[in-house]
């Protein structure tokens, strides 16, 4: 059981969350949910102890330990990989280096023995002789290659060091669990490996991610902190949505009745009071006025950009044709045909070949053999995935943008601008200083600016917040012509997309019209 009371958080110039009083228990999944800056990870830091709170308190059940995914892999670097596993029970850990301590003593004496009884008592008693089988079982599930295990951390690439990491704040079934953003660099079959220990975990679990599919697969609350507070809701990511969003607009309606009822009265008190026989009656409306109170709609700390792809031409029938393609060993014979109406998702771990055709299709790479055939009512907008070549100009947002469109009104140029959430002075910024979120919203109104009837994207959801990924989701779902899409997004490949492309380790592709879980059931994915 963890517990805070009375929680507040406050800084000079901003509240975070005040008034908190949410008790967390049993096997739940707890998702963590706010916009930037709205404190999510700041509370789990609350939560375990590395930050004090301005007023209230948190309360752990007695003699229960809390265990939190740590990001700072480098701490680690003297340590084996397997003993950073086991240090996530720091408990246990200890145990463990005070026994080793006292058995390498040259001069252990009876005291000495008395001490180590008792430590192999407890040993015994916390499972530690079964410690490394049970670390290793976690690495196993998050793919940790078995000769890594004796290996120092330091010798690990930055991909292992994350799934260690995880793997360590997982050990040791801890009963309460803290996890900042865990898929963070996971490959596809880690991340469904966590999301079945999750669900399988049998003690309480907080969890801050940006993935929808993610939370929606293992959280059974969610905490939402926005307007200076935190609130509980039962069920999963979906279901937190389409319930805030009823409130918002049942609030919105009730406001509405009441600012009509408000001016119907107003119009009778005005027409009326000073006349004597409906004197009485114009009273009355005013009273009644008066008891009406509006309820009070706080603006959220959640911003959404509109993302919106125009058309200036409608597709005709013949698209692409991506036929026979090769490219040195990434491509292998690649076949397909992009159809009007299609939404294309290129699935799986092969980041480097998934690039590498969506930029053969702009035109950007030549094939070794093969070619790709555009249609002649093709317009190409592509979204590239490393996009620091069009931030190195020194310019400002309007004038960056104003690049990319043949309008020369600031007005139309700063509401593109206000729709990507820039806004005031903001749009004077240089865009070399700007955030990789801010770069990423940038592209998009690039993109849409160019108005075209088939998109190209690569990992568009990169450097995102979970806020902007919805309007991106929302943006490609209304989209009414055909798309290629390289993502992990699961809900966008769920909800967008009417056909997967697998490009395998060999280069060839498996191309399939069937949702994705039908996908990973059938076929998997390579690693």
């Amino acid at each position: 059981m963890l517990k805070v009371s009375n929680l507040e958080l406050r800084f000079p110039t901003k509240v975070l969350f005040q008034n908190v009083n949410i008790e967390f228990n049993g096997d739940n999944c707890y998702g963590i949910i706010g916009a930037n800056g709205a404190g999510k990870s700041t509370f789990l830091k609350i939560l375990d102890g590395r930050i004090e709170p301005t007023k209230g308190e948190v309360i752990l059940g007695k003699g229960e330990r809390i265990s939190t995914l740590v990001q700072n892999h480098n701490d680690f670097d003297e340590f084996r990989v397997i003993d950073t596993v086991i240090m996530g029970n720091k408990p246990l850990y200890a145990i463990m280096q005070e026994k080793d301590a006292l058995y390498s003593k040259p001069d252990f004496n009876d005291e000495d023995g008395i001490k180590v009884a008792e430590l192999e008592e407890k040993f015994a008693m916390m499972d530690g002789w079964n410690a490394e089988v049970d670390a290793e079982k976690l690495l196993n599930g998050l793919g940790v290659d078995k000769s890594l295990y004796e290996l120092n951390m330091s010798q690990l690439k930055d991909a292992d060091k994350v799934k260690v990491l995880l793997a360590s704040a997982l050990f040791g079934e801890p009963d309460v669990l803290l996890l900042d953003e865990p898929t963070n660099g996971l490959d596809i079959k880690s991340k469904m490996w966590l999301e079945e220990f999750l669900i399988n975990f049998k003690n309480t679990v907080l969890v801050v991610s940006h993935d929808r599919a993610f939370l929606n697969k293992v959280c059974t609350h969610m905490v939402d902190i926005d307007f200076e507070k935190i609130t509980l809701f039962v069920g999963n990511y979906d279901f937190w949505y389409k319930s805030s969003q009823l409130i918002l607009k049942q609030m919105k309606d009730s406001n509405k009745k009441k600012e009509e009822k408000i001016k119907e009265l107003e119009d009778f008190i005005r027409r009326f009071s000073a006349n004597a026989s409906k004197s009485r009656q114009a009273t009355s409306r005013k009273k009644a006025l008066e008891k009406i109170e509006l309820d009070e709609i706080k603006a959220s700390s959640r911003k959404y950009p509109y993302i919106n792809f125009d058309l200036e031409r409608e597709l005709g029938n013949d698209v692409i044709i991506v036929d026979n393609v090769c490219y040195k060993d990434i491509l292998h014979n690649v076949r397909f045909v992009l159809r009007k109406g299609d939404k294309i998702a290129l699935i799986g771990n092969n980041e480097i070949a998934k690039t590498t055709l969506l930029n053969i299709i702009n035109g950007e790479i030549k094939p070794d053999s093969g070619e790709v055939k555009i249609g002649t009512t093709v317009r190409l907008s592509y979204y590239e995935k490393n996009h620091d070549k069009y931030f190195d100009k020194n310019l400002n947002m309007m004038d960056w943008l104003r690049q990319y469109t043949d309008s020369t009104d600031d007005t139309f140029i700063r509401g593109f601008l206000g729709r990507m959430l820039f806004s005031g002075e903001e749009v004077f910024k240089k865009v070399g200083v700007l955030s990789g979120g801010e770069k990423v919203r940038l592209m998009f109104s690039k993109v849409m600016l160019n108005h075209g009837n088939v998109l190209l994207l690569d990992e568009p959801t990169n450097h995102l917040d979970i806020e902007s990924i919805t309007a991106l989701n929302d943006g490609l779902e209304r989209y009414k012509s055909s798309l290629i899409i390289s993502t992990f997004d699961e809900e966008i490949i769920n909800t967008v997309c009417n056909r997967l492309i697998e490009i395998k380790k060999d280069g060839t592709i498996r191309d399939k019209e069937i949702s994705y879980e039908e996908y990973i059931e059938k076929f998997g994915l390579e690693s």
